[in-house]
């Protein structure tokens, strides 16, 4: 099927405040080059449009592939970032769920609300709010549009920035009530559900033994999620020490490094013999370990690297489950196609979460009740002038990093039992923290 126009519900292009008054907000301008620039304040472009204050931003290890040029049509001058916890500052004149004073996150998809995926709460697979042709092409169909993730994922400004554009703030903001703190409630936007929906979507079910592929803040809060589901055994693997001993203290029973432990089926083989039940990848496609697939990635005969996902399927008991939470984007050589046919494995491409299926349960059901409290995973805070070189440092995993809140002008301070503000120079230079 080839690339056809929609009738696209959201515009990504957007008004400026009249007065021409600017803004501080991370820019992408080419491959490791982020700048911190002025940009022009958003103002109302459609009826059911939000303009918000931002009190809290992030970095998310996606974000790395924009800061690697790995993604497809990025603009220089694109405003970054698709995690925000915000405050109301103007809004459509077709609103009337949210009002000024409203507390909010935003989910990091846009979507539209009434089309058939958004009636059932898929809000990433909304058909209305992603224009691209290339993603058509690439994949046979389109995502919902995201905020700050290229013209691949509709070209919305993001929200690494003082204020975001919302469209359809009706349903892509979530009112948060006053008893949690501005920390607790960012991580709604993203990463708690995109780790819940990778256990759930994968099955993660009462005494199944988890292997972990990547211990970012999606593995280690996927480790949390599977305890809480009822795995008897979480294995975690990944090579960079500081987050190996993290997901030690914070949900796993037994780690991998992989620098240690190069064949990492035959350590697994050695801890559960006969393969575990649920292999996750909660890693990344763009850092090959092999020469093969080294040389392939730098002639570009494939977009993707498969070393995880071969290793997944060597590593899973037959009929086991395979959840792909990982960010892929193209095409990869070498996929040992013949180990998933044979062994019955299901082979599950979580795909990008659906938030609003379950932001509201993970709210309520966890956060208000203290079962998952995501202050675990934040290790730094530091302010938005501090962006370009916080992408530099993320990058190479130094400090202990996992997730980090990142300040405007308007953020409260920090809350309970959550980092002080400190600056990315002053970080030691060592991944073993």
């Amino acid at each position: 099927m080839g690339p056809h126009p929609i009738a696209e519900a959201a515009n990504p292009a957007w008004v400026h405040r009249p007065d021409g008054s600017t803004m501080r907000a991370l820019a992408w301008y080419g491959t490791k080059d982020v700048r911190v620039i002025d940009a022009p304040i958003p103002d109302i472009t459609e009826d059911y449009d939000v303009i918000l204050r931002v009190t809290g931003t992030t970095i998310c290890g996606s974000d790395m592939h924009l800061y690697h040029s790995e993604i497809m049509a990025l603009q220089k001058g694109d405003i970054l970032g698709h995690e925000v916890r915000a405050a109301f500052s103007g809004w459509g004149g077709r609103l009337t769920n949210i009002k000024p004073g409203d507390r909010v996150v935003t989910s990091f998809q846009i979507a539209c609300g009434t089309c058939e995926f958004c009636k059932k709460k898929l809000s990433s697979f909304c058909d209305r709010t992603n224009n691209s042709s290339l993603m058509n092409t690439l994949y046979g169909h389109r995502d919902a549009g995201f905020f700050g993730y290229s013209h691949l994922a509709g070209g919305f400004a993001g929200g690494q920035a003082e204020y975001v554009r919302v469209p359809f703030g009706n349903v892509n903001c979530l009112k948060i009530p006053e008893s949690i703190s501005d920390e607790q409630a960012l991580y709604l936007s993203d990463v708690l559900p995109t780790s819940y929906h990778n256990v759930v979507d994968t099955g993660v079910k009462e005494g199944d033994v988890v292997a972990i592929w990547g211990l970012g803040p999606i593995g280690q809060c996927s480790a949390k999620w599977a305890k809480l589901k009822g795995a008897s055994r979480v294995i975690g693997i990944d090579k960079v020490p500081s987050r190996l001993k993290f997901a030690l203290a914070n949900g796993c029973d037994e780690v991998i490094n992989f620098d240690e432990h190069a064949d990492v089926v035959k350590r697994l083989a050695e801890l559960v013999p006969g393969g575990v039940d649920v292999a996750l990848d909660c890693g990344t496609f763009h850092e090959p370990k092999t020469a093969i697939h080294k040389v392939q990635k730098a002639l570009m005969l494939e977009t993707d690297v498969p070393e995880t996902l071969n290793e997944m399927l060597l590593a899973t008991r037959k009929g086991g489950r395979i959840g792909l939470i990982a960010v892929y984007s193209g095409f990869t050589n070498n996929f040992n196609i013949g180990a998933l046919m044979e062994k019955g494995i299901r082979f599950i491409g979580n795909g990008q979460a659906p938030v609003h299926l379950y932001w509201e349960e993970i709210l309520n059901d966890y956060i208000l009740t203290g079962k998952f409290d995501p202050r675990f995973m934040i290790t730094h805070r530091v302010d938005l002038e501090d962006f370009p070189l916080l992408y530099e440092k993320f990058n190479q995993r130094i400090a202990g990093v996992e997730k980090v809140f990142v300040q405007t002008k308007f953020s409260s301070p920090p809350g309970p039992g959550c980092p002080a503000l400190t600056r990315v120079a002053d970080w030691p230079e060592t991944q073993d923290v």
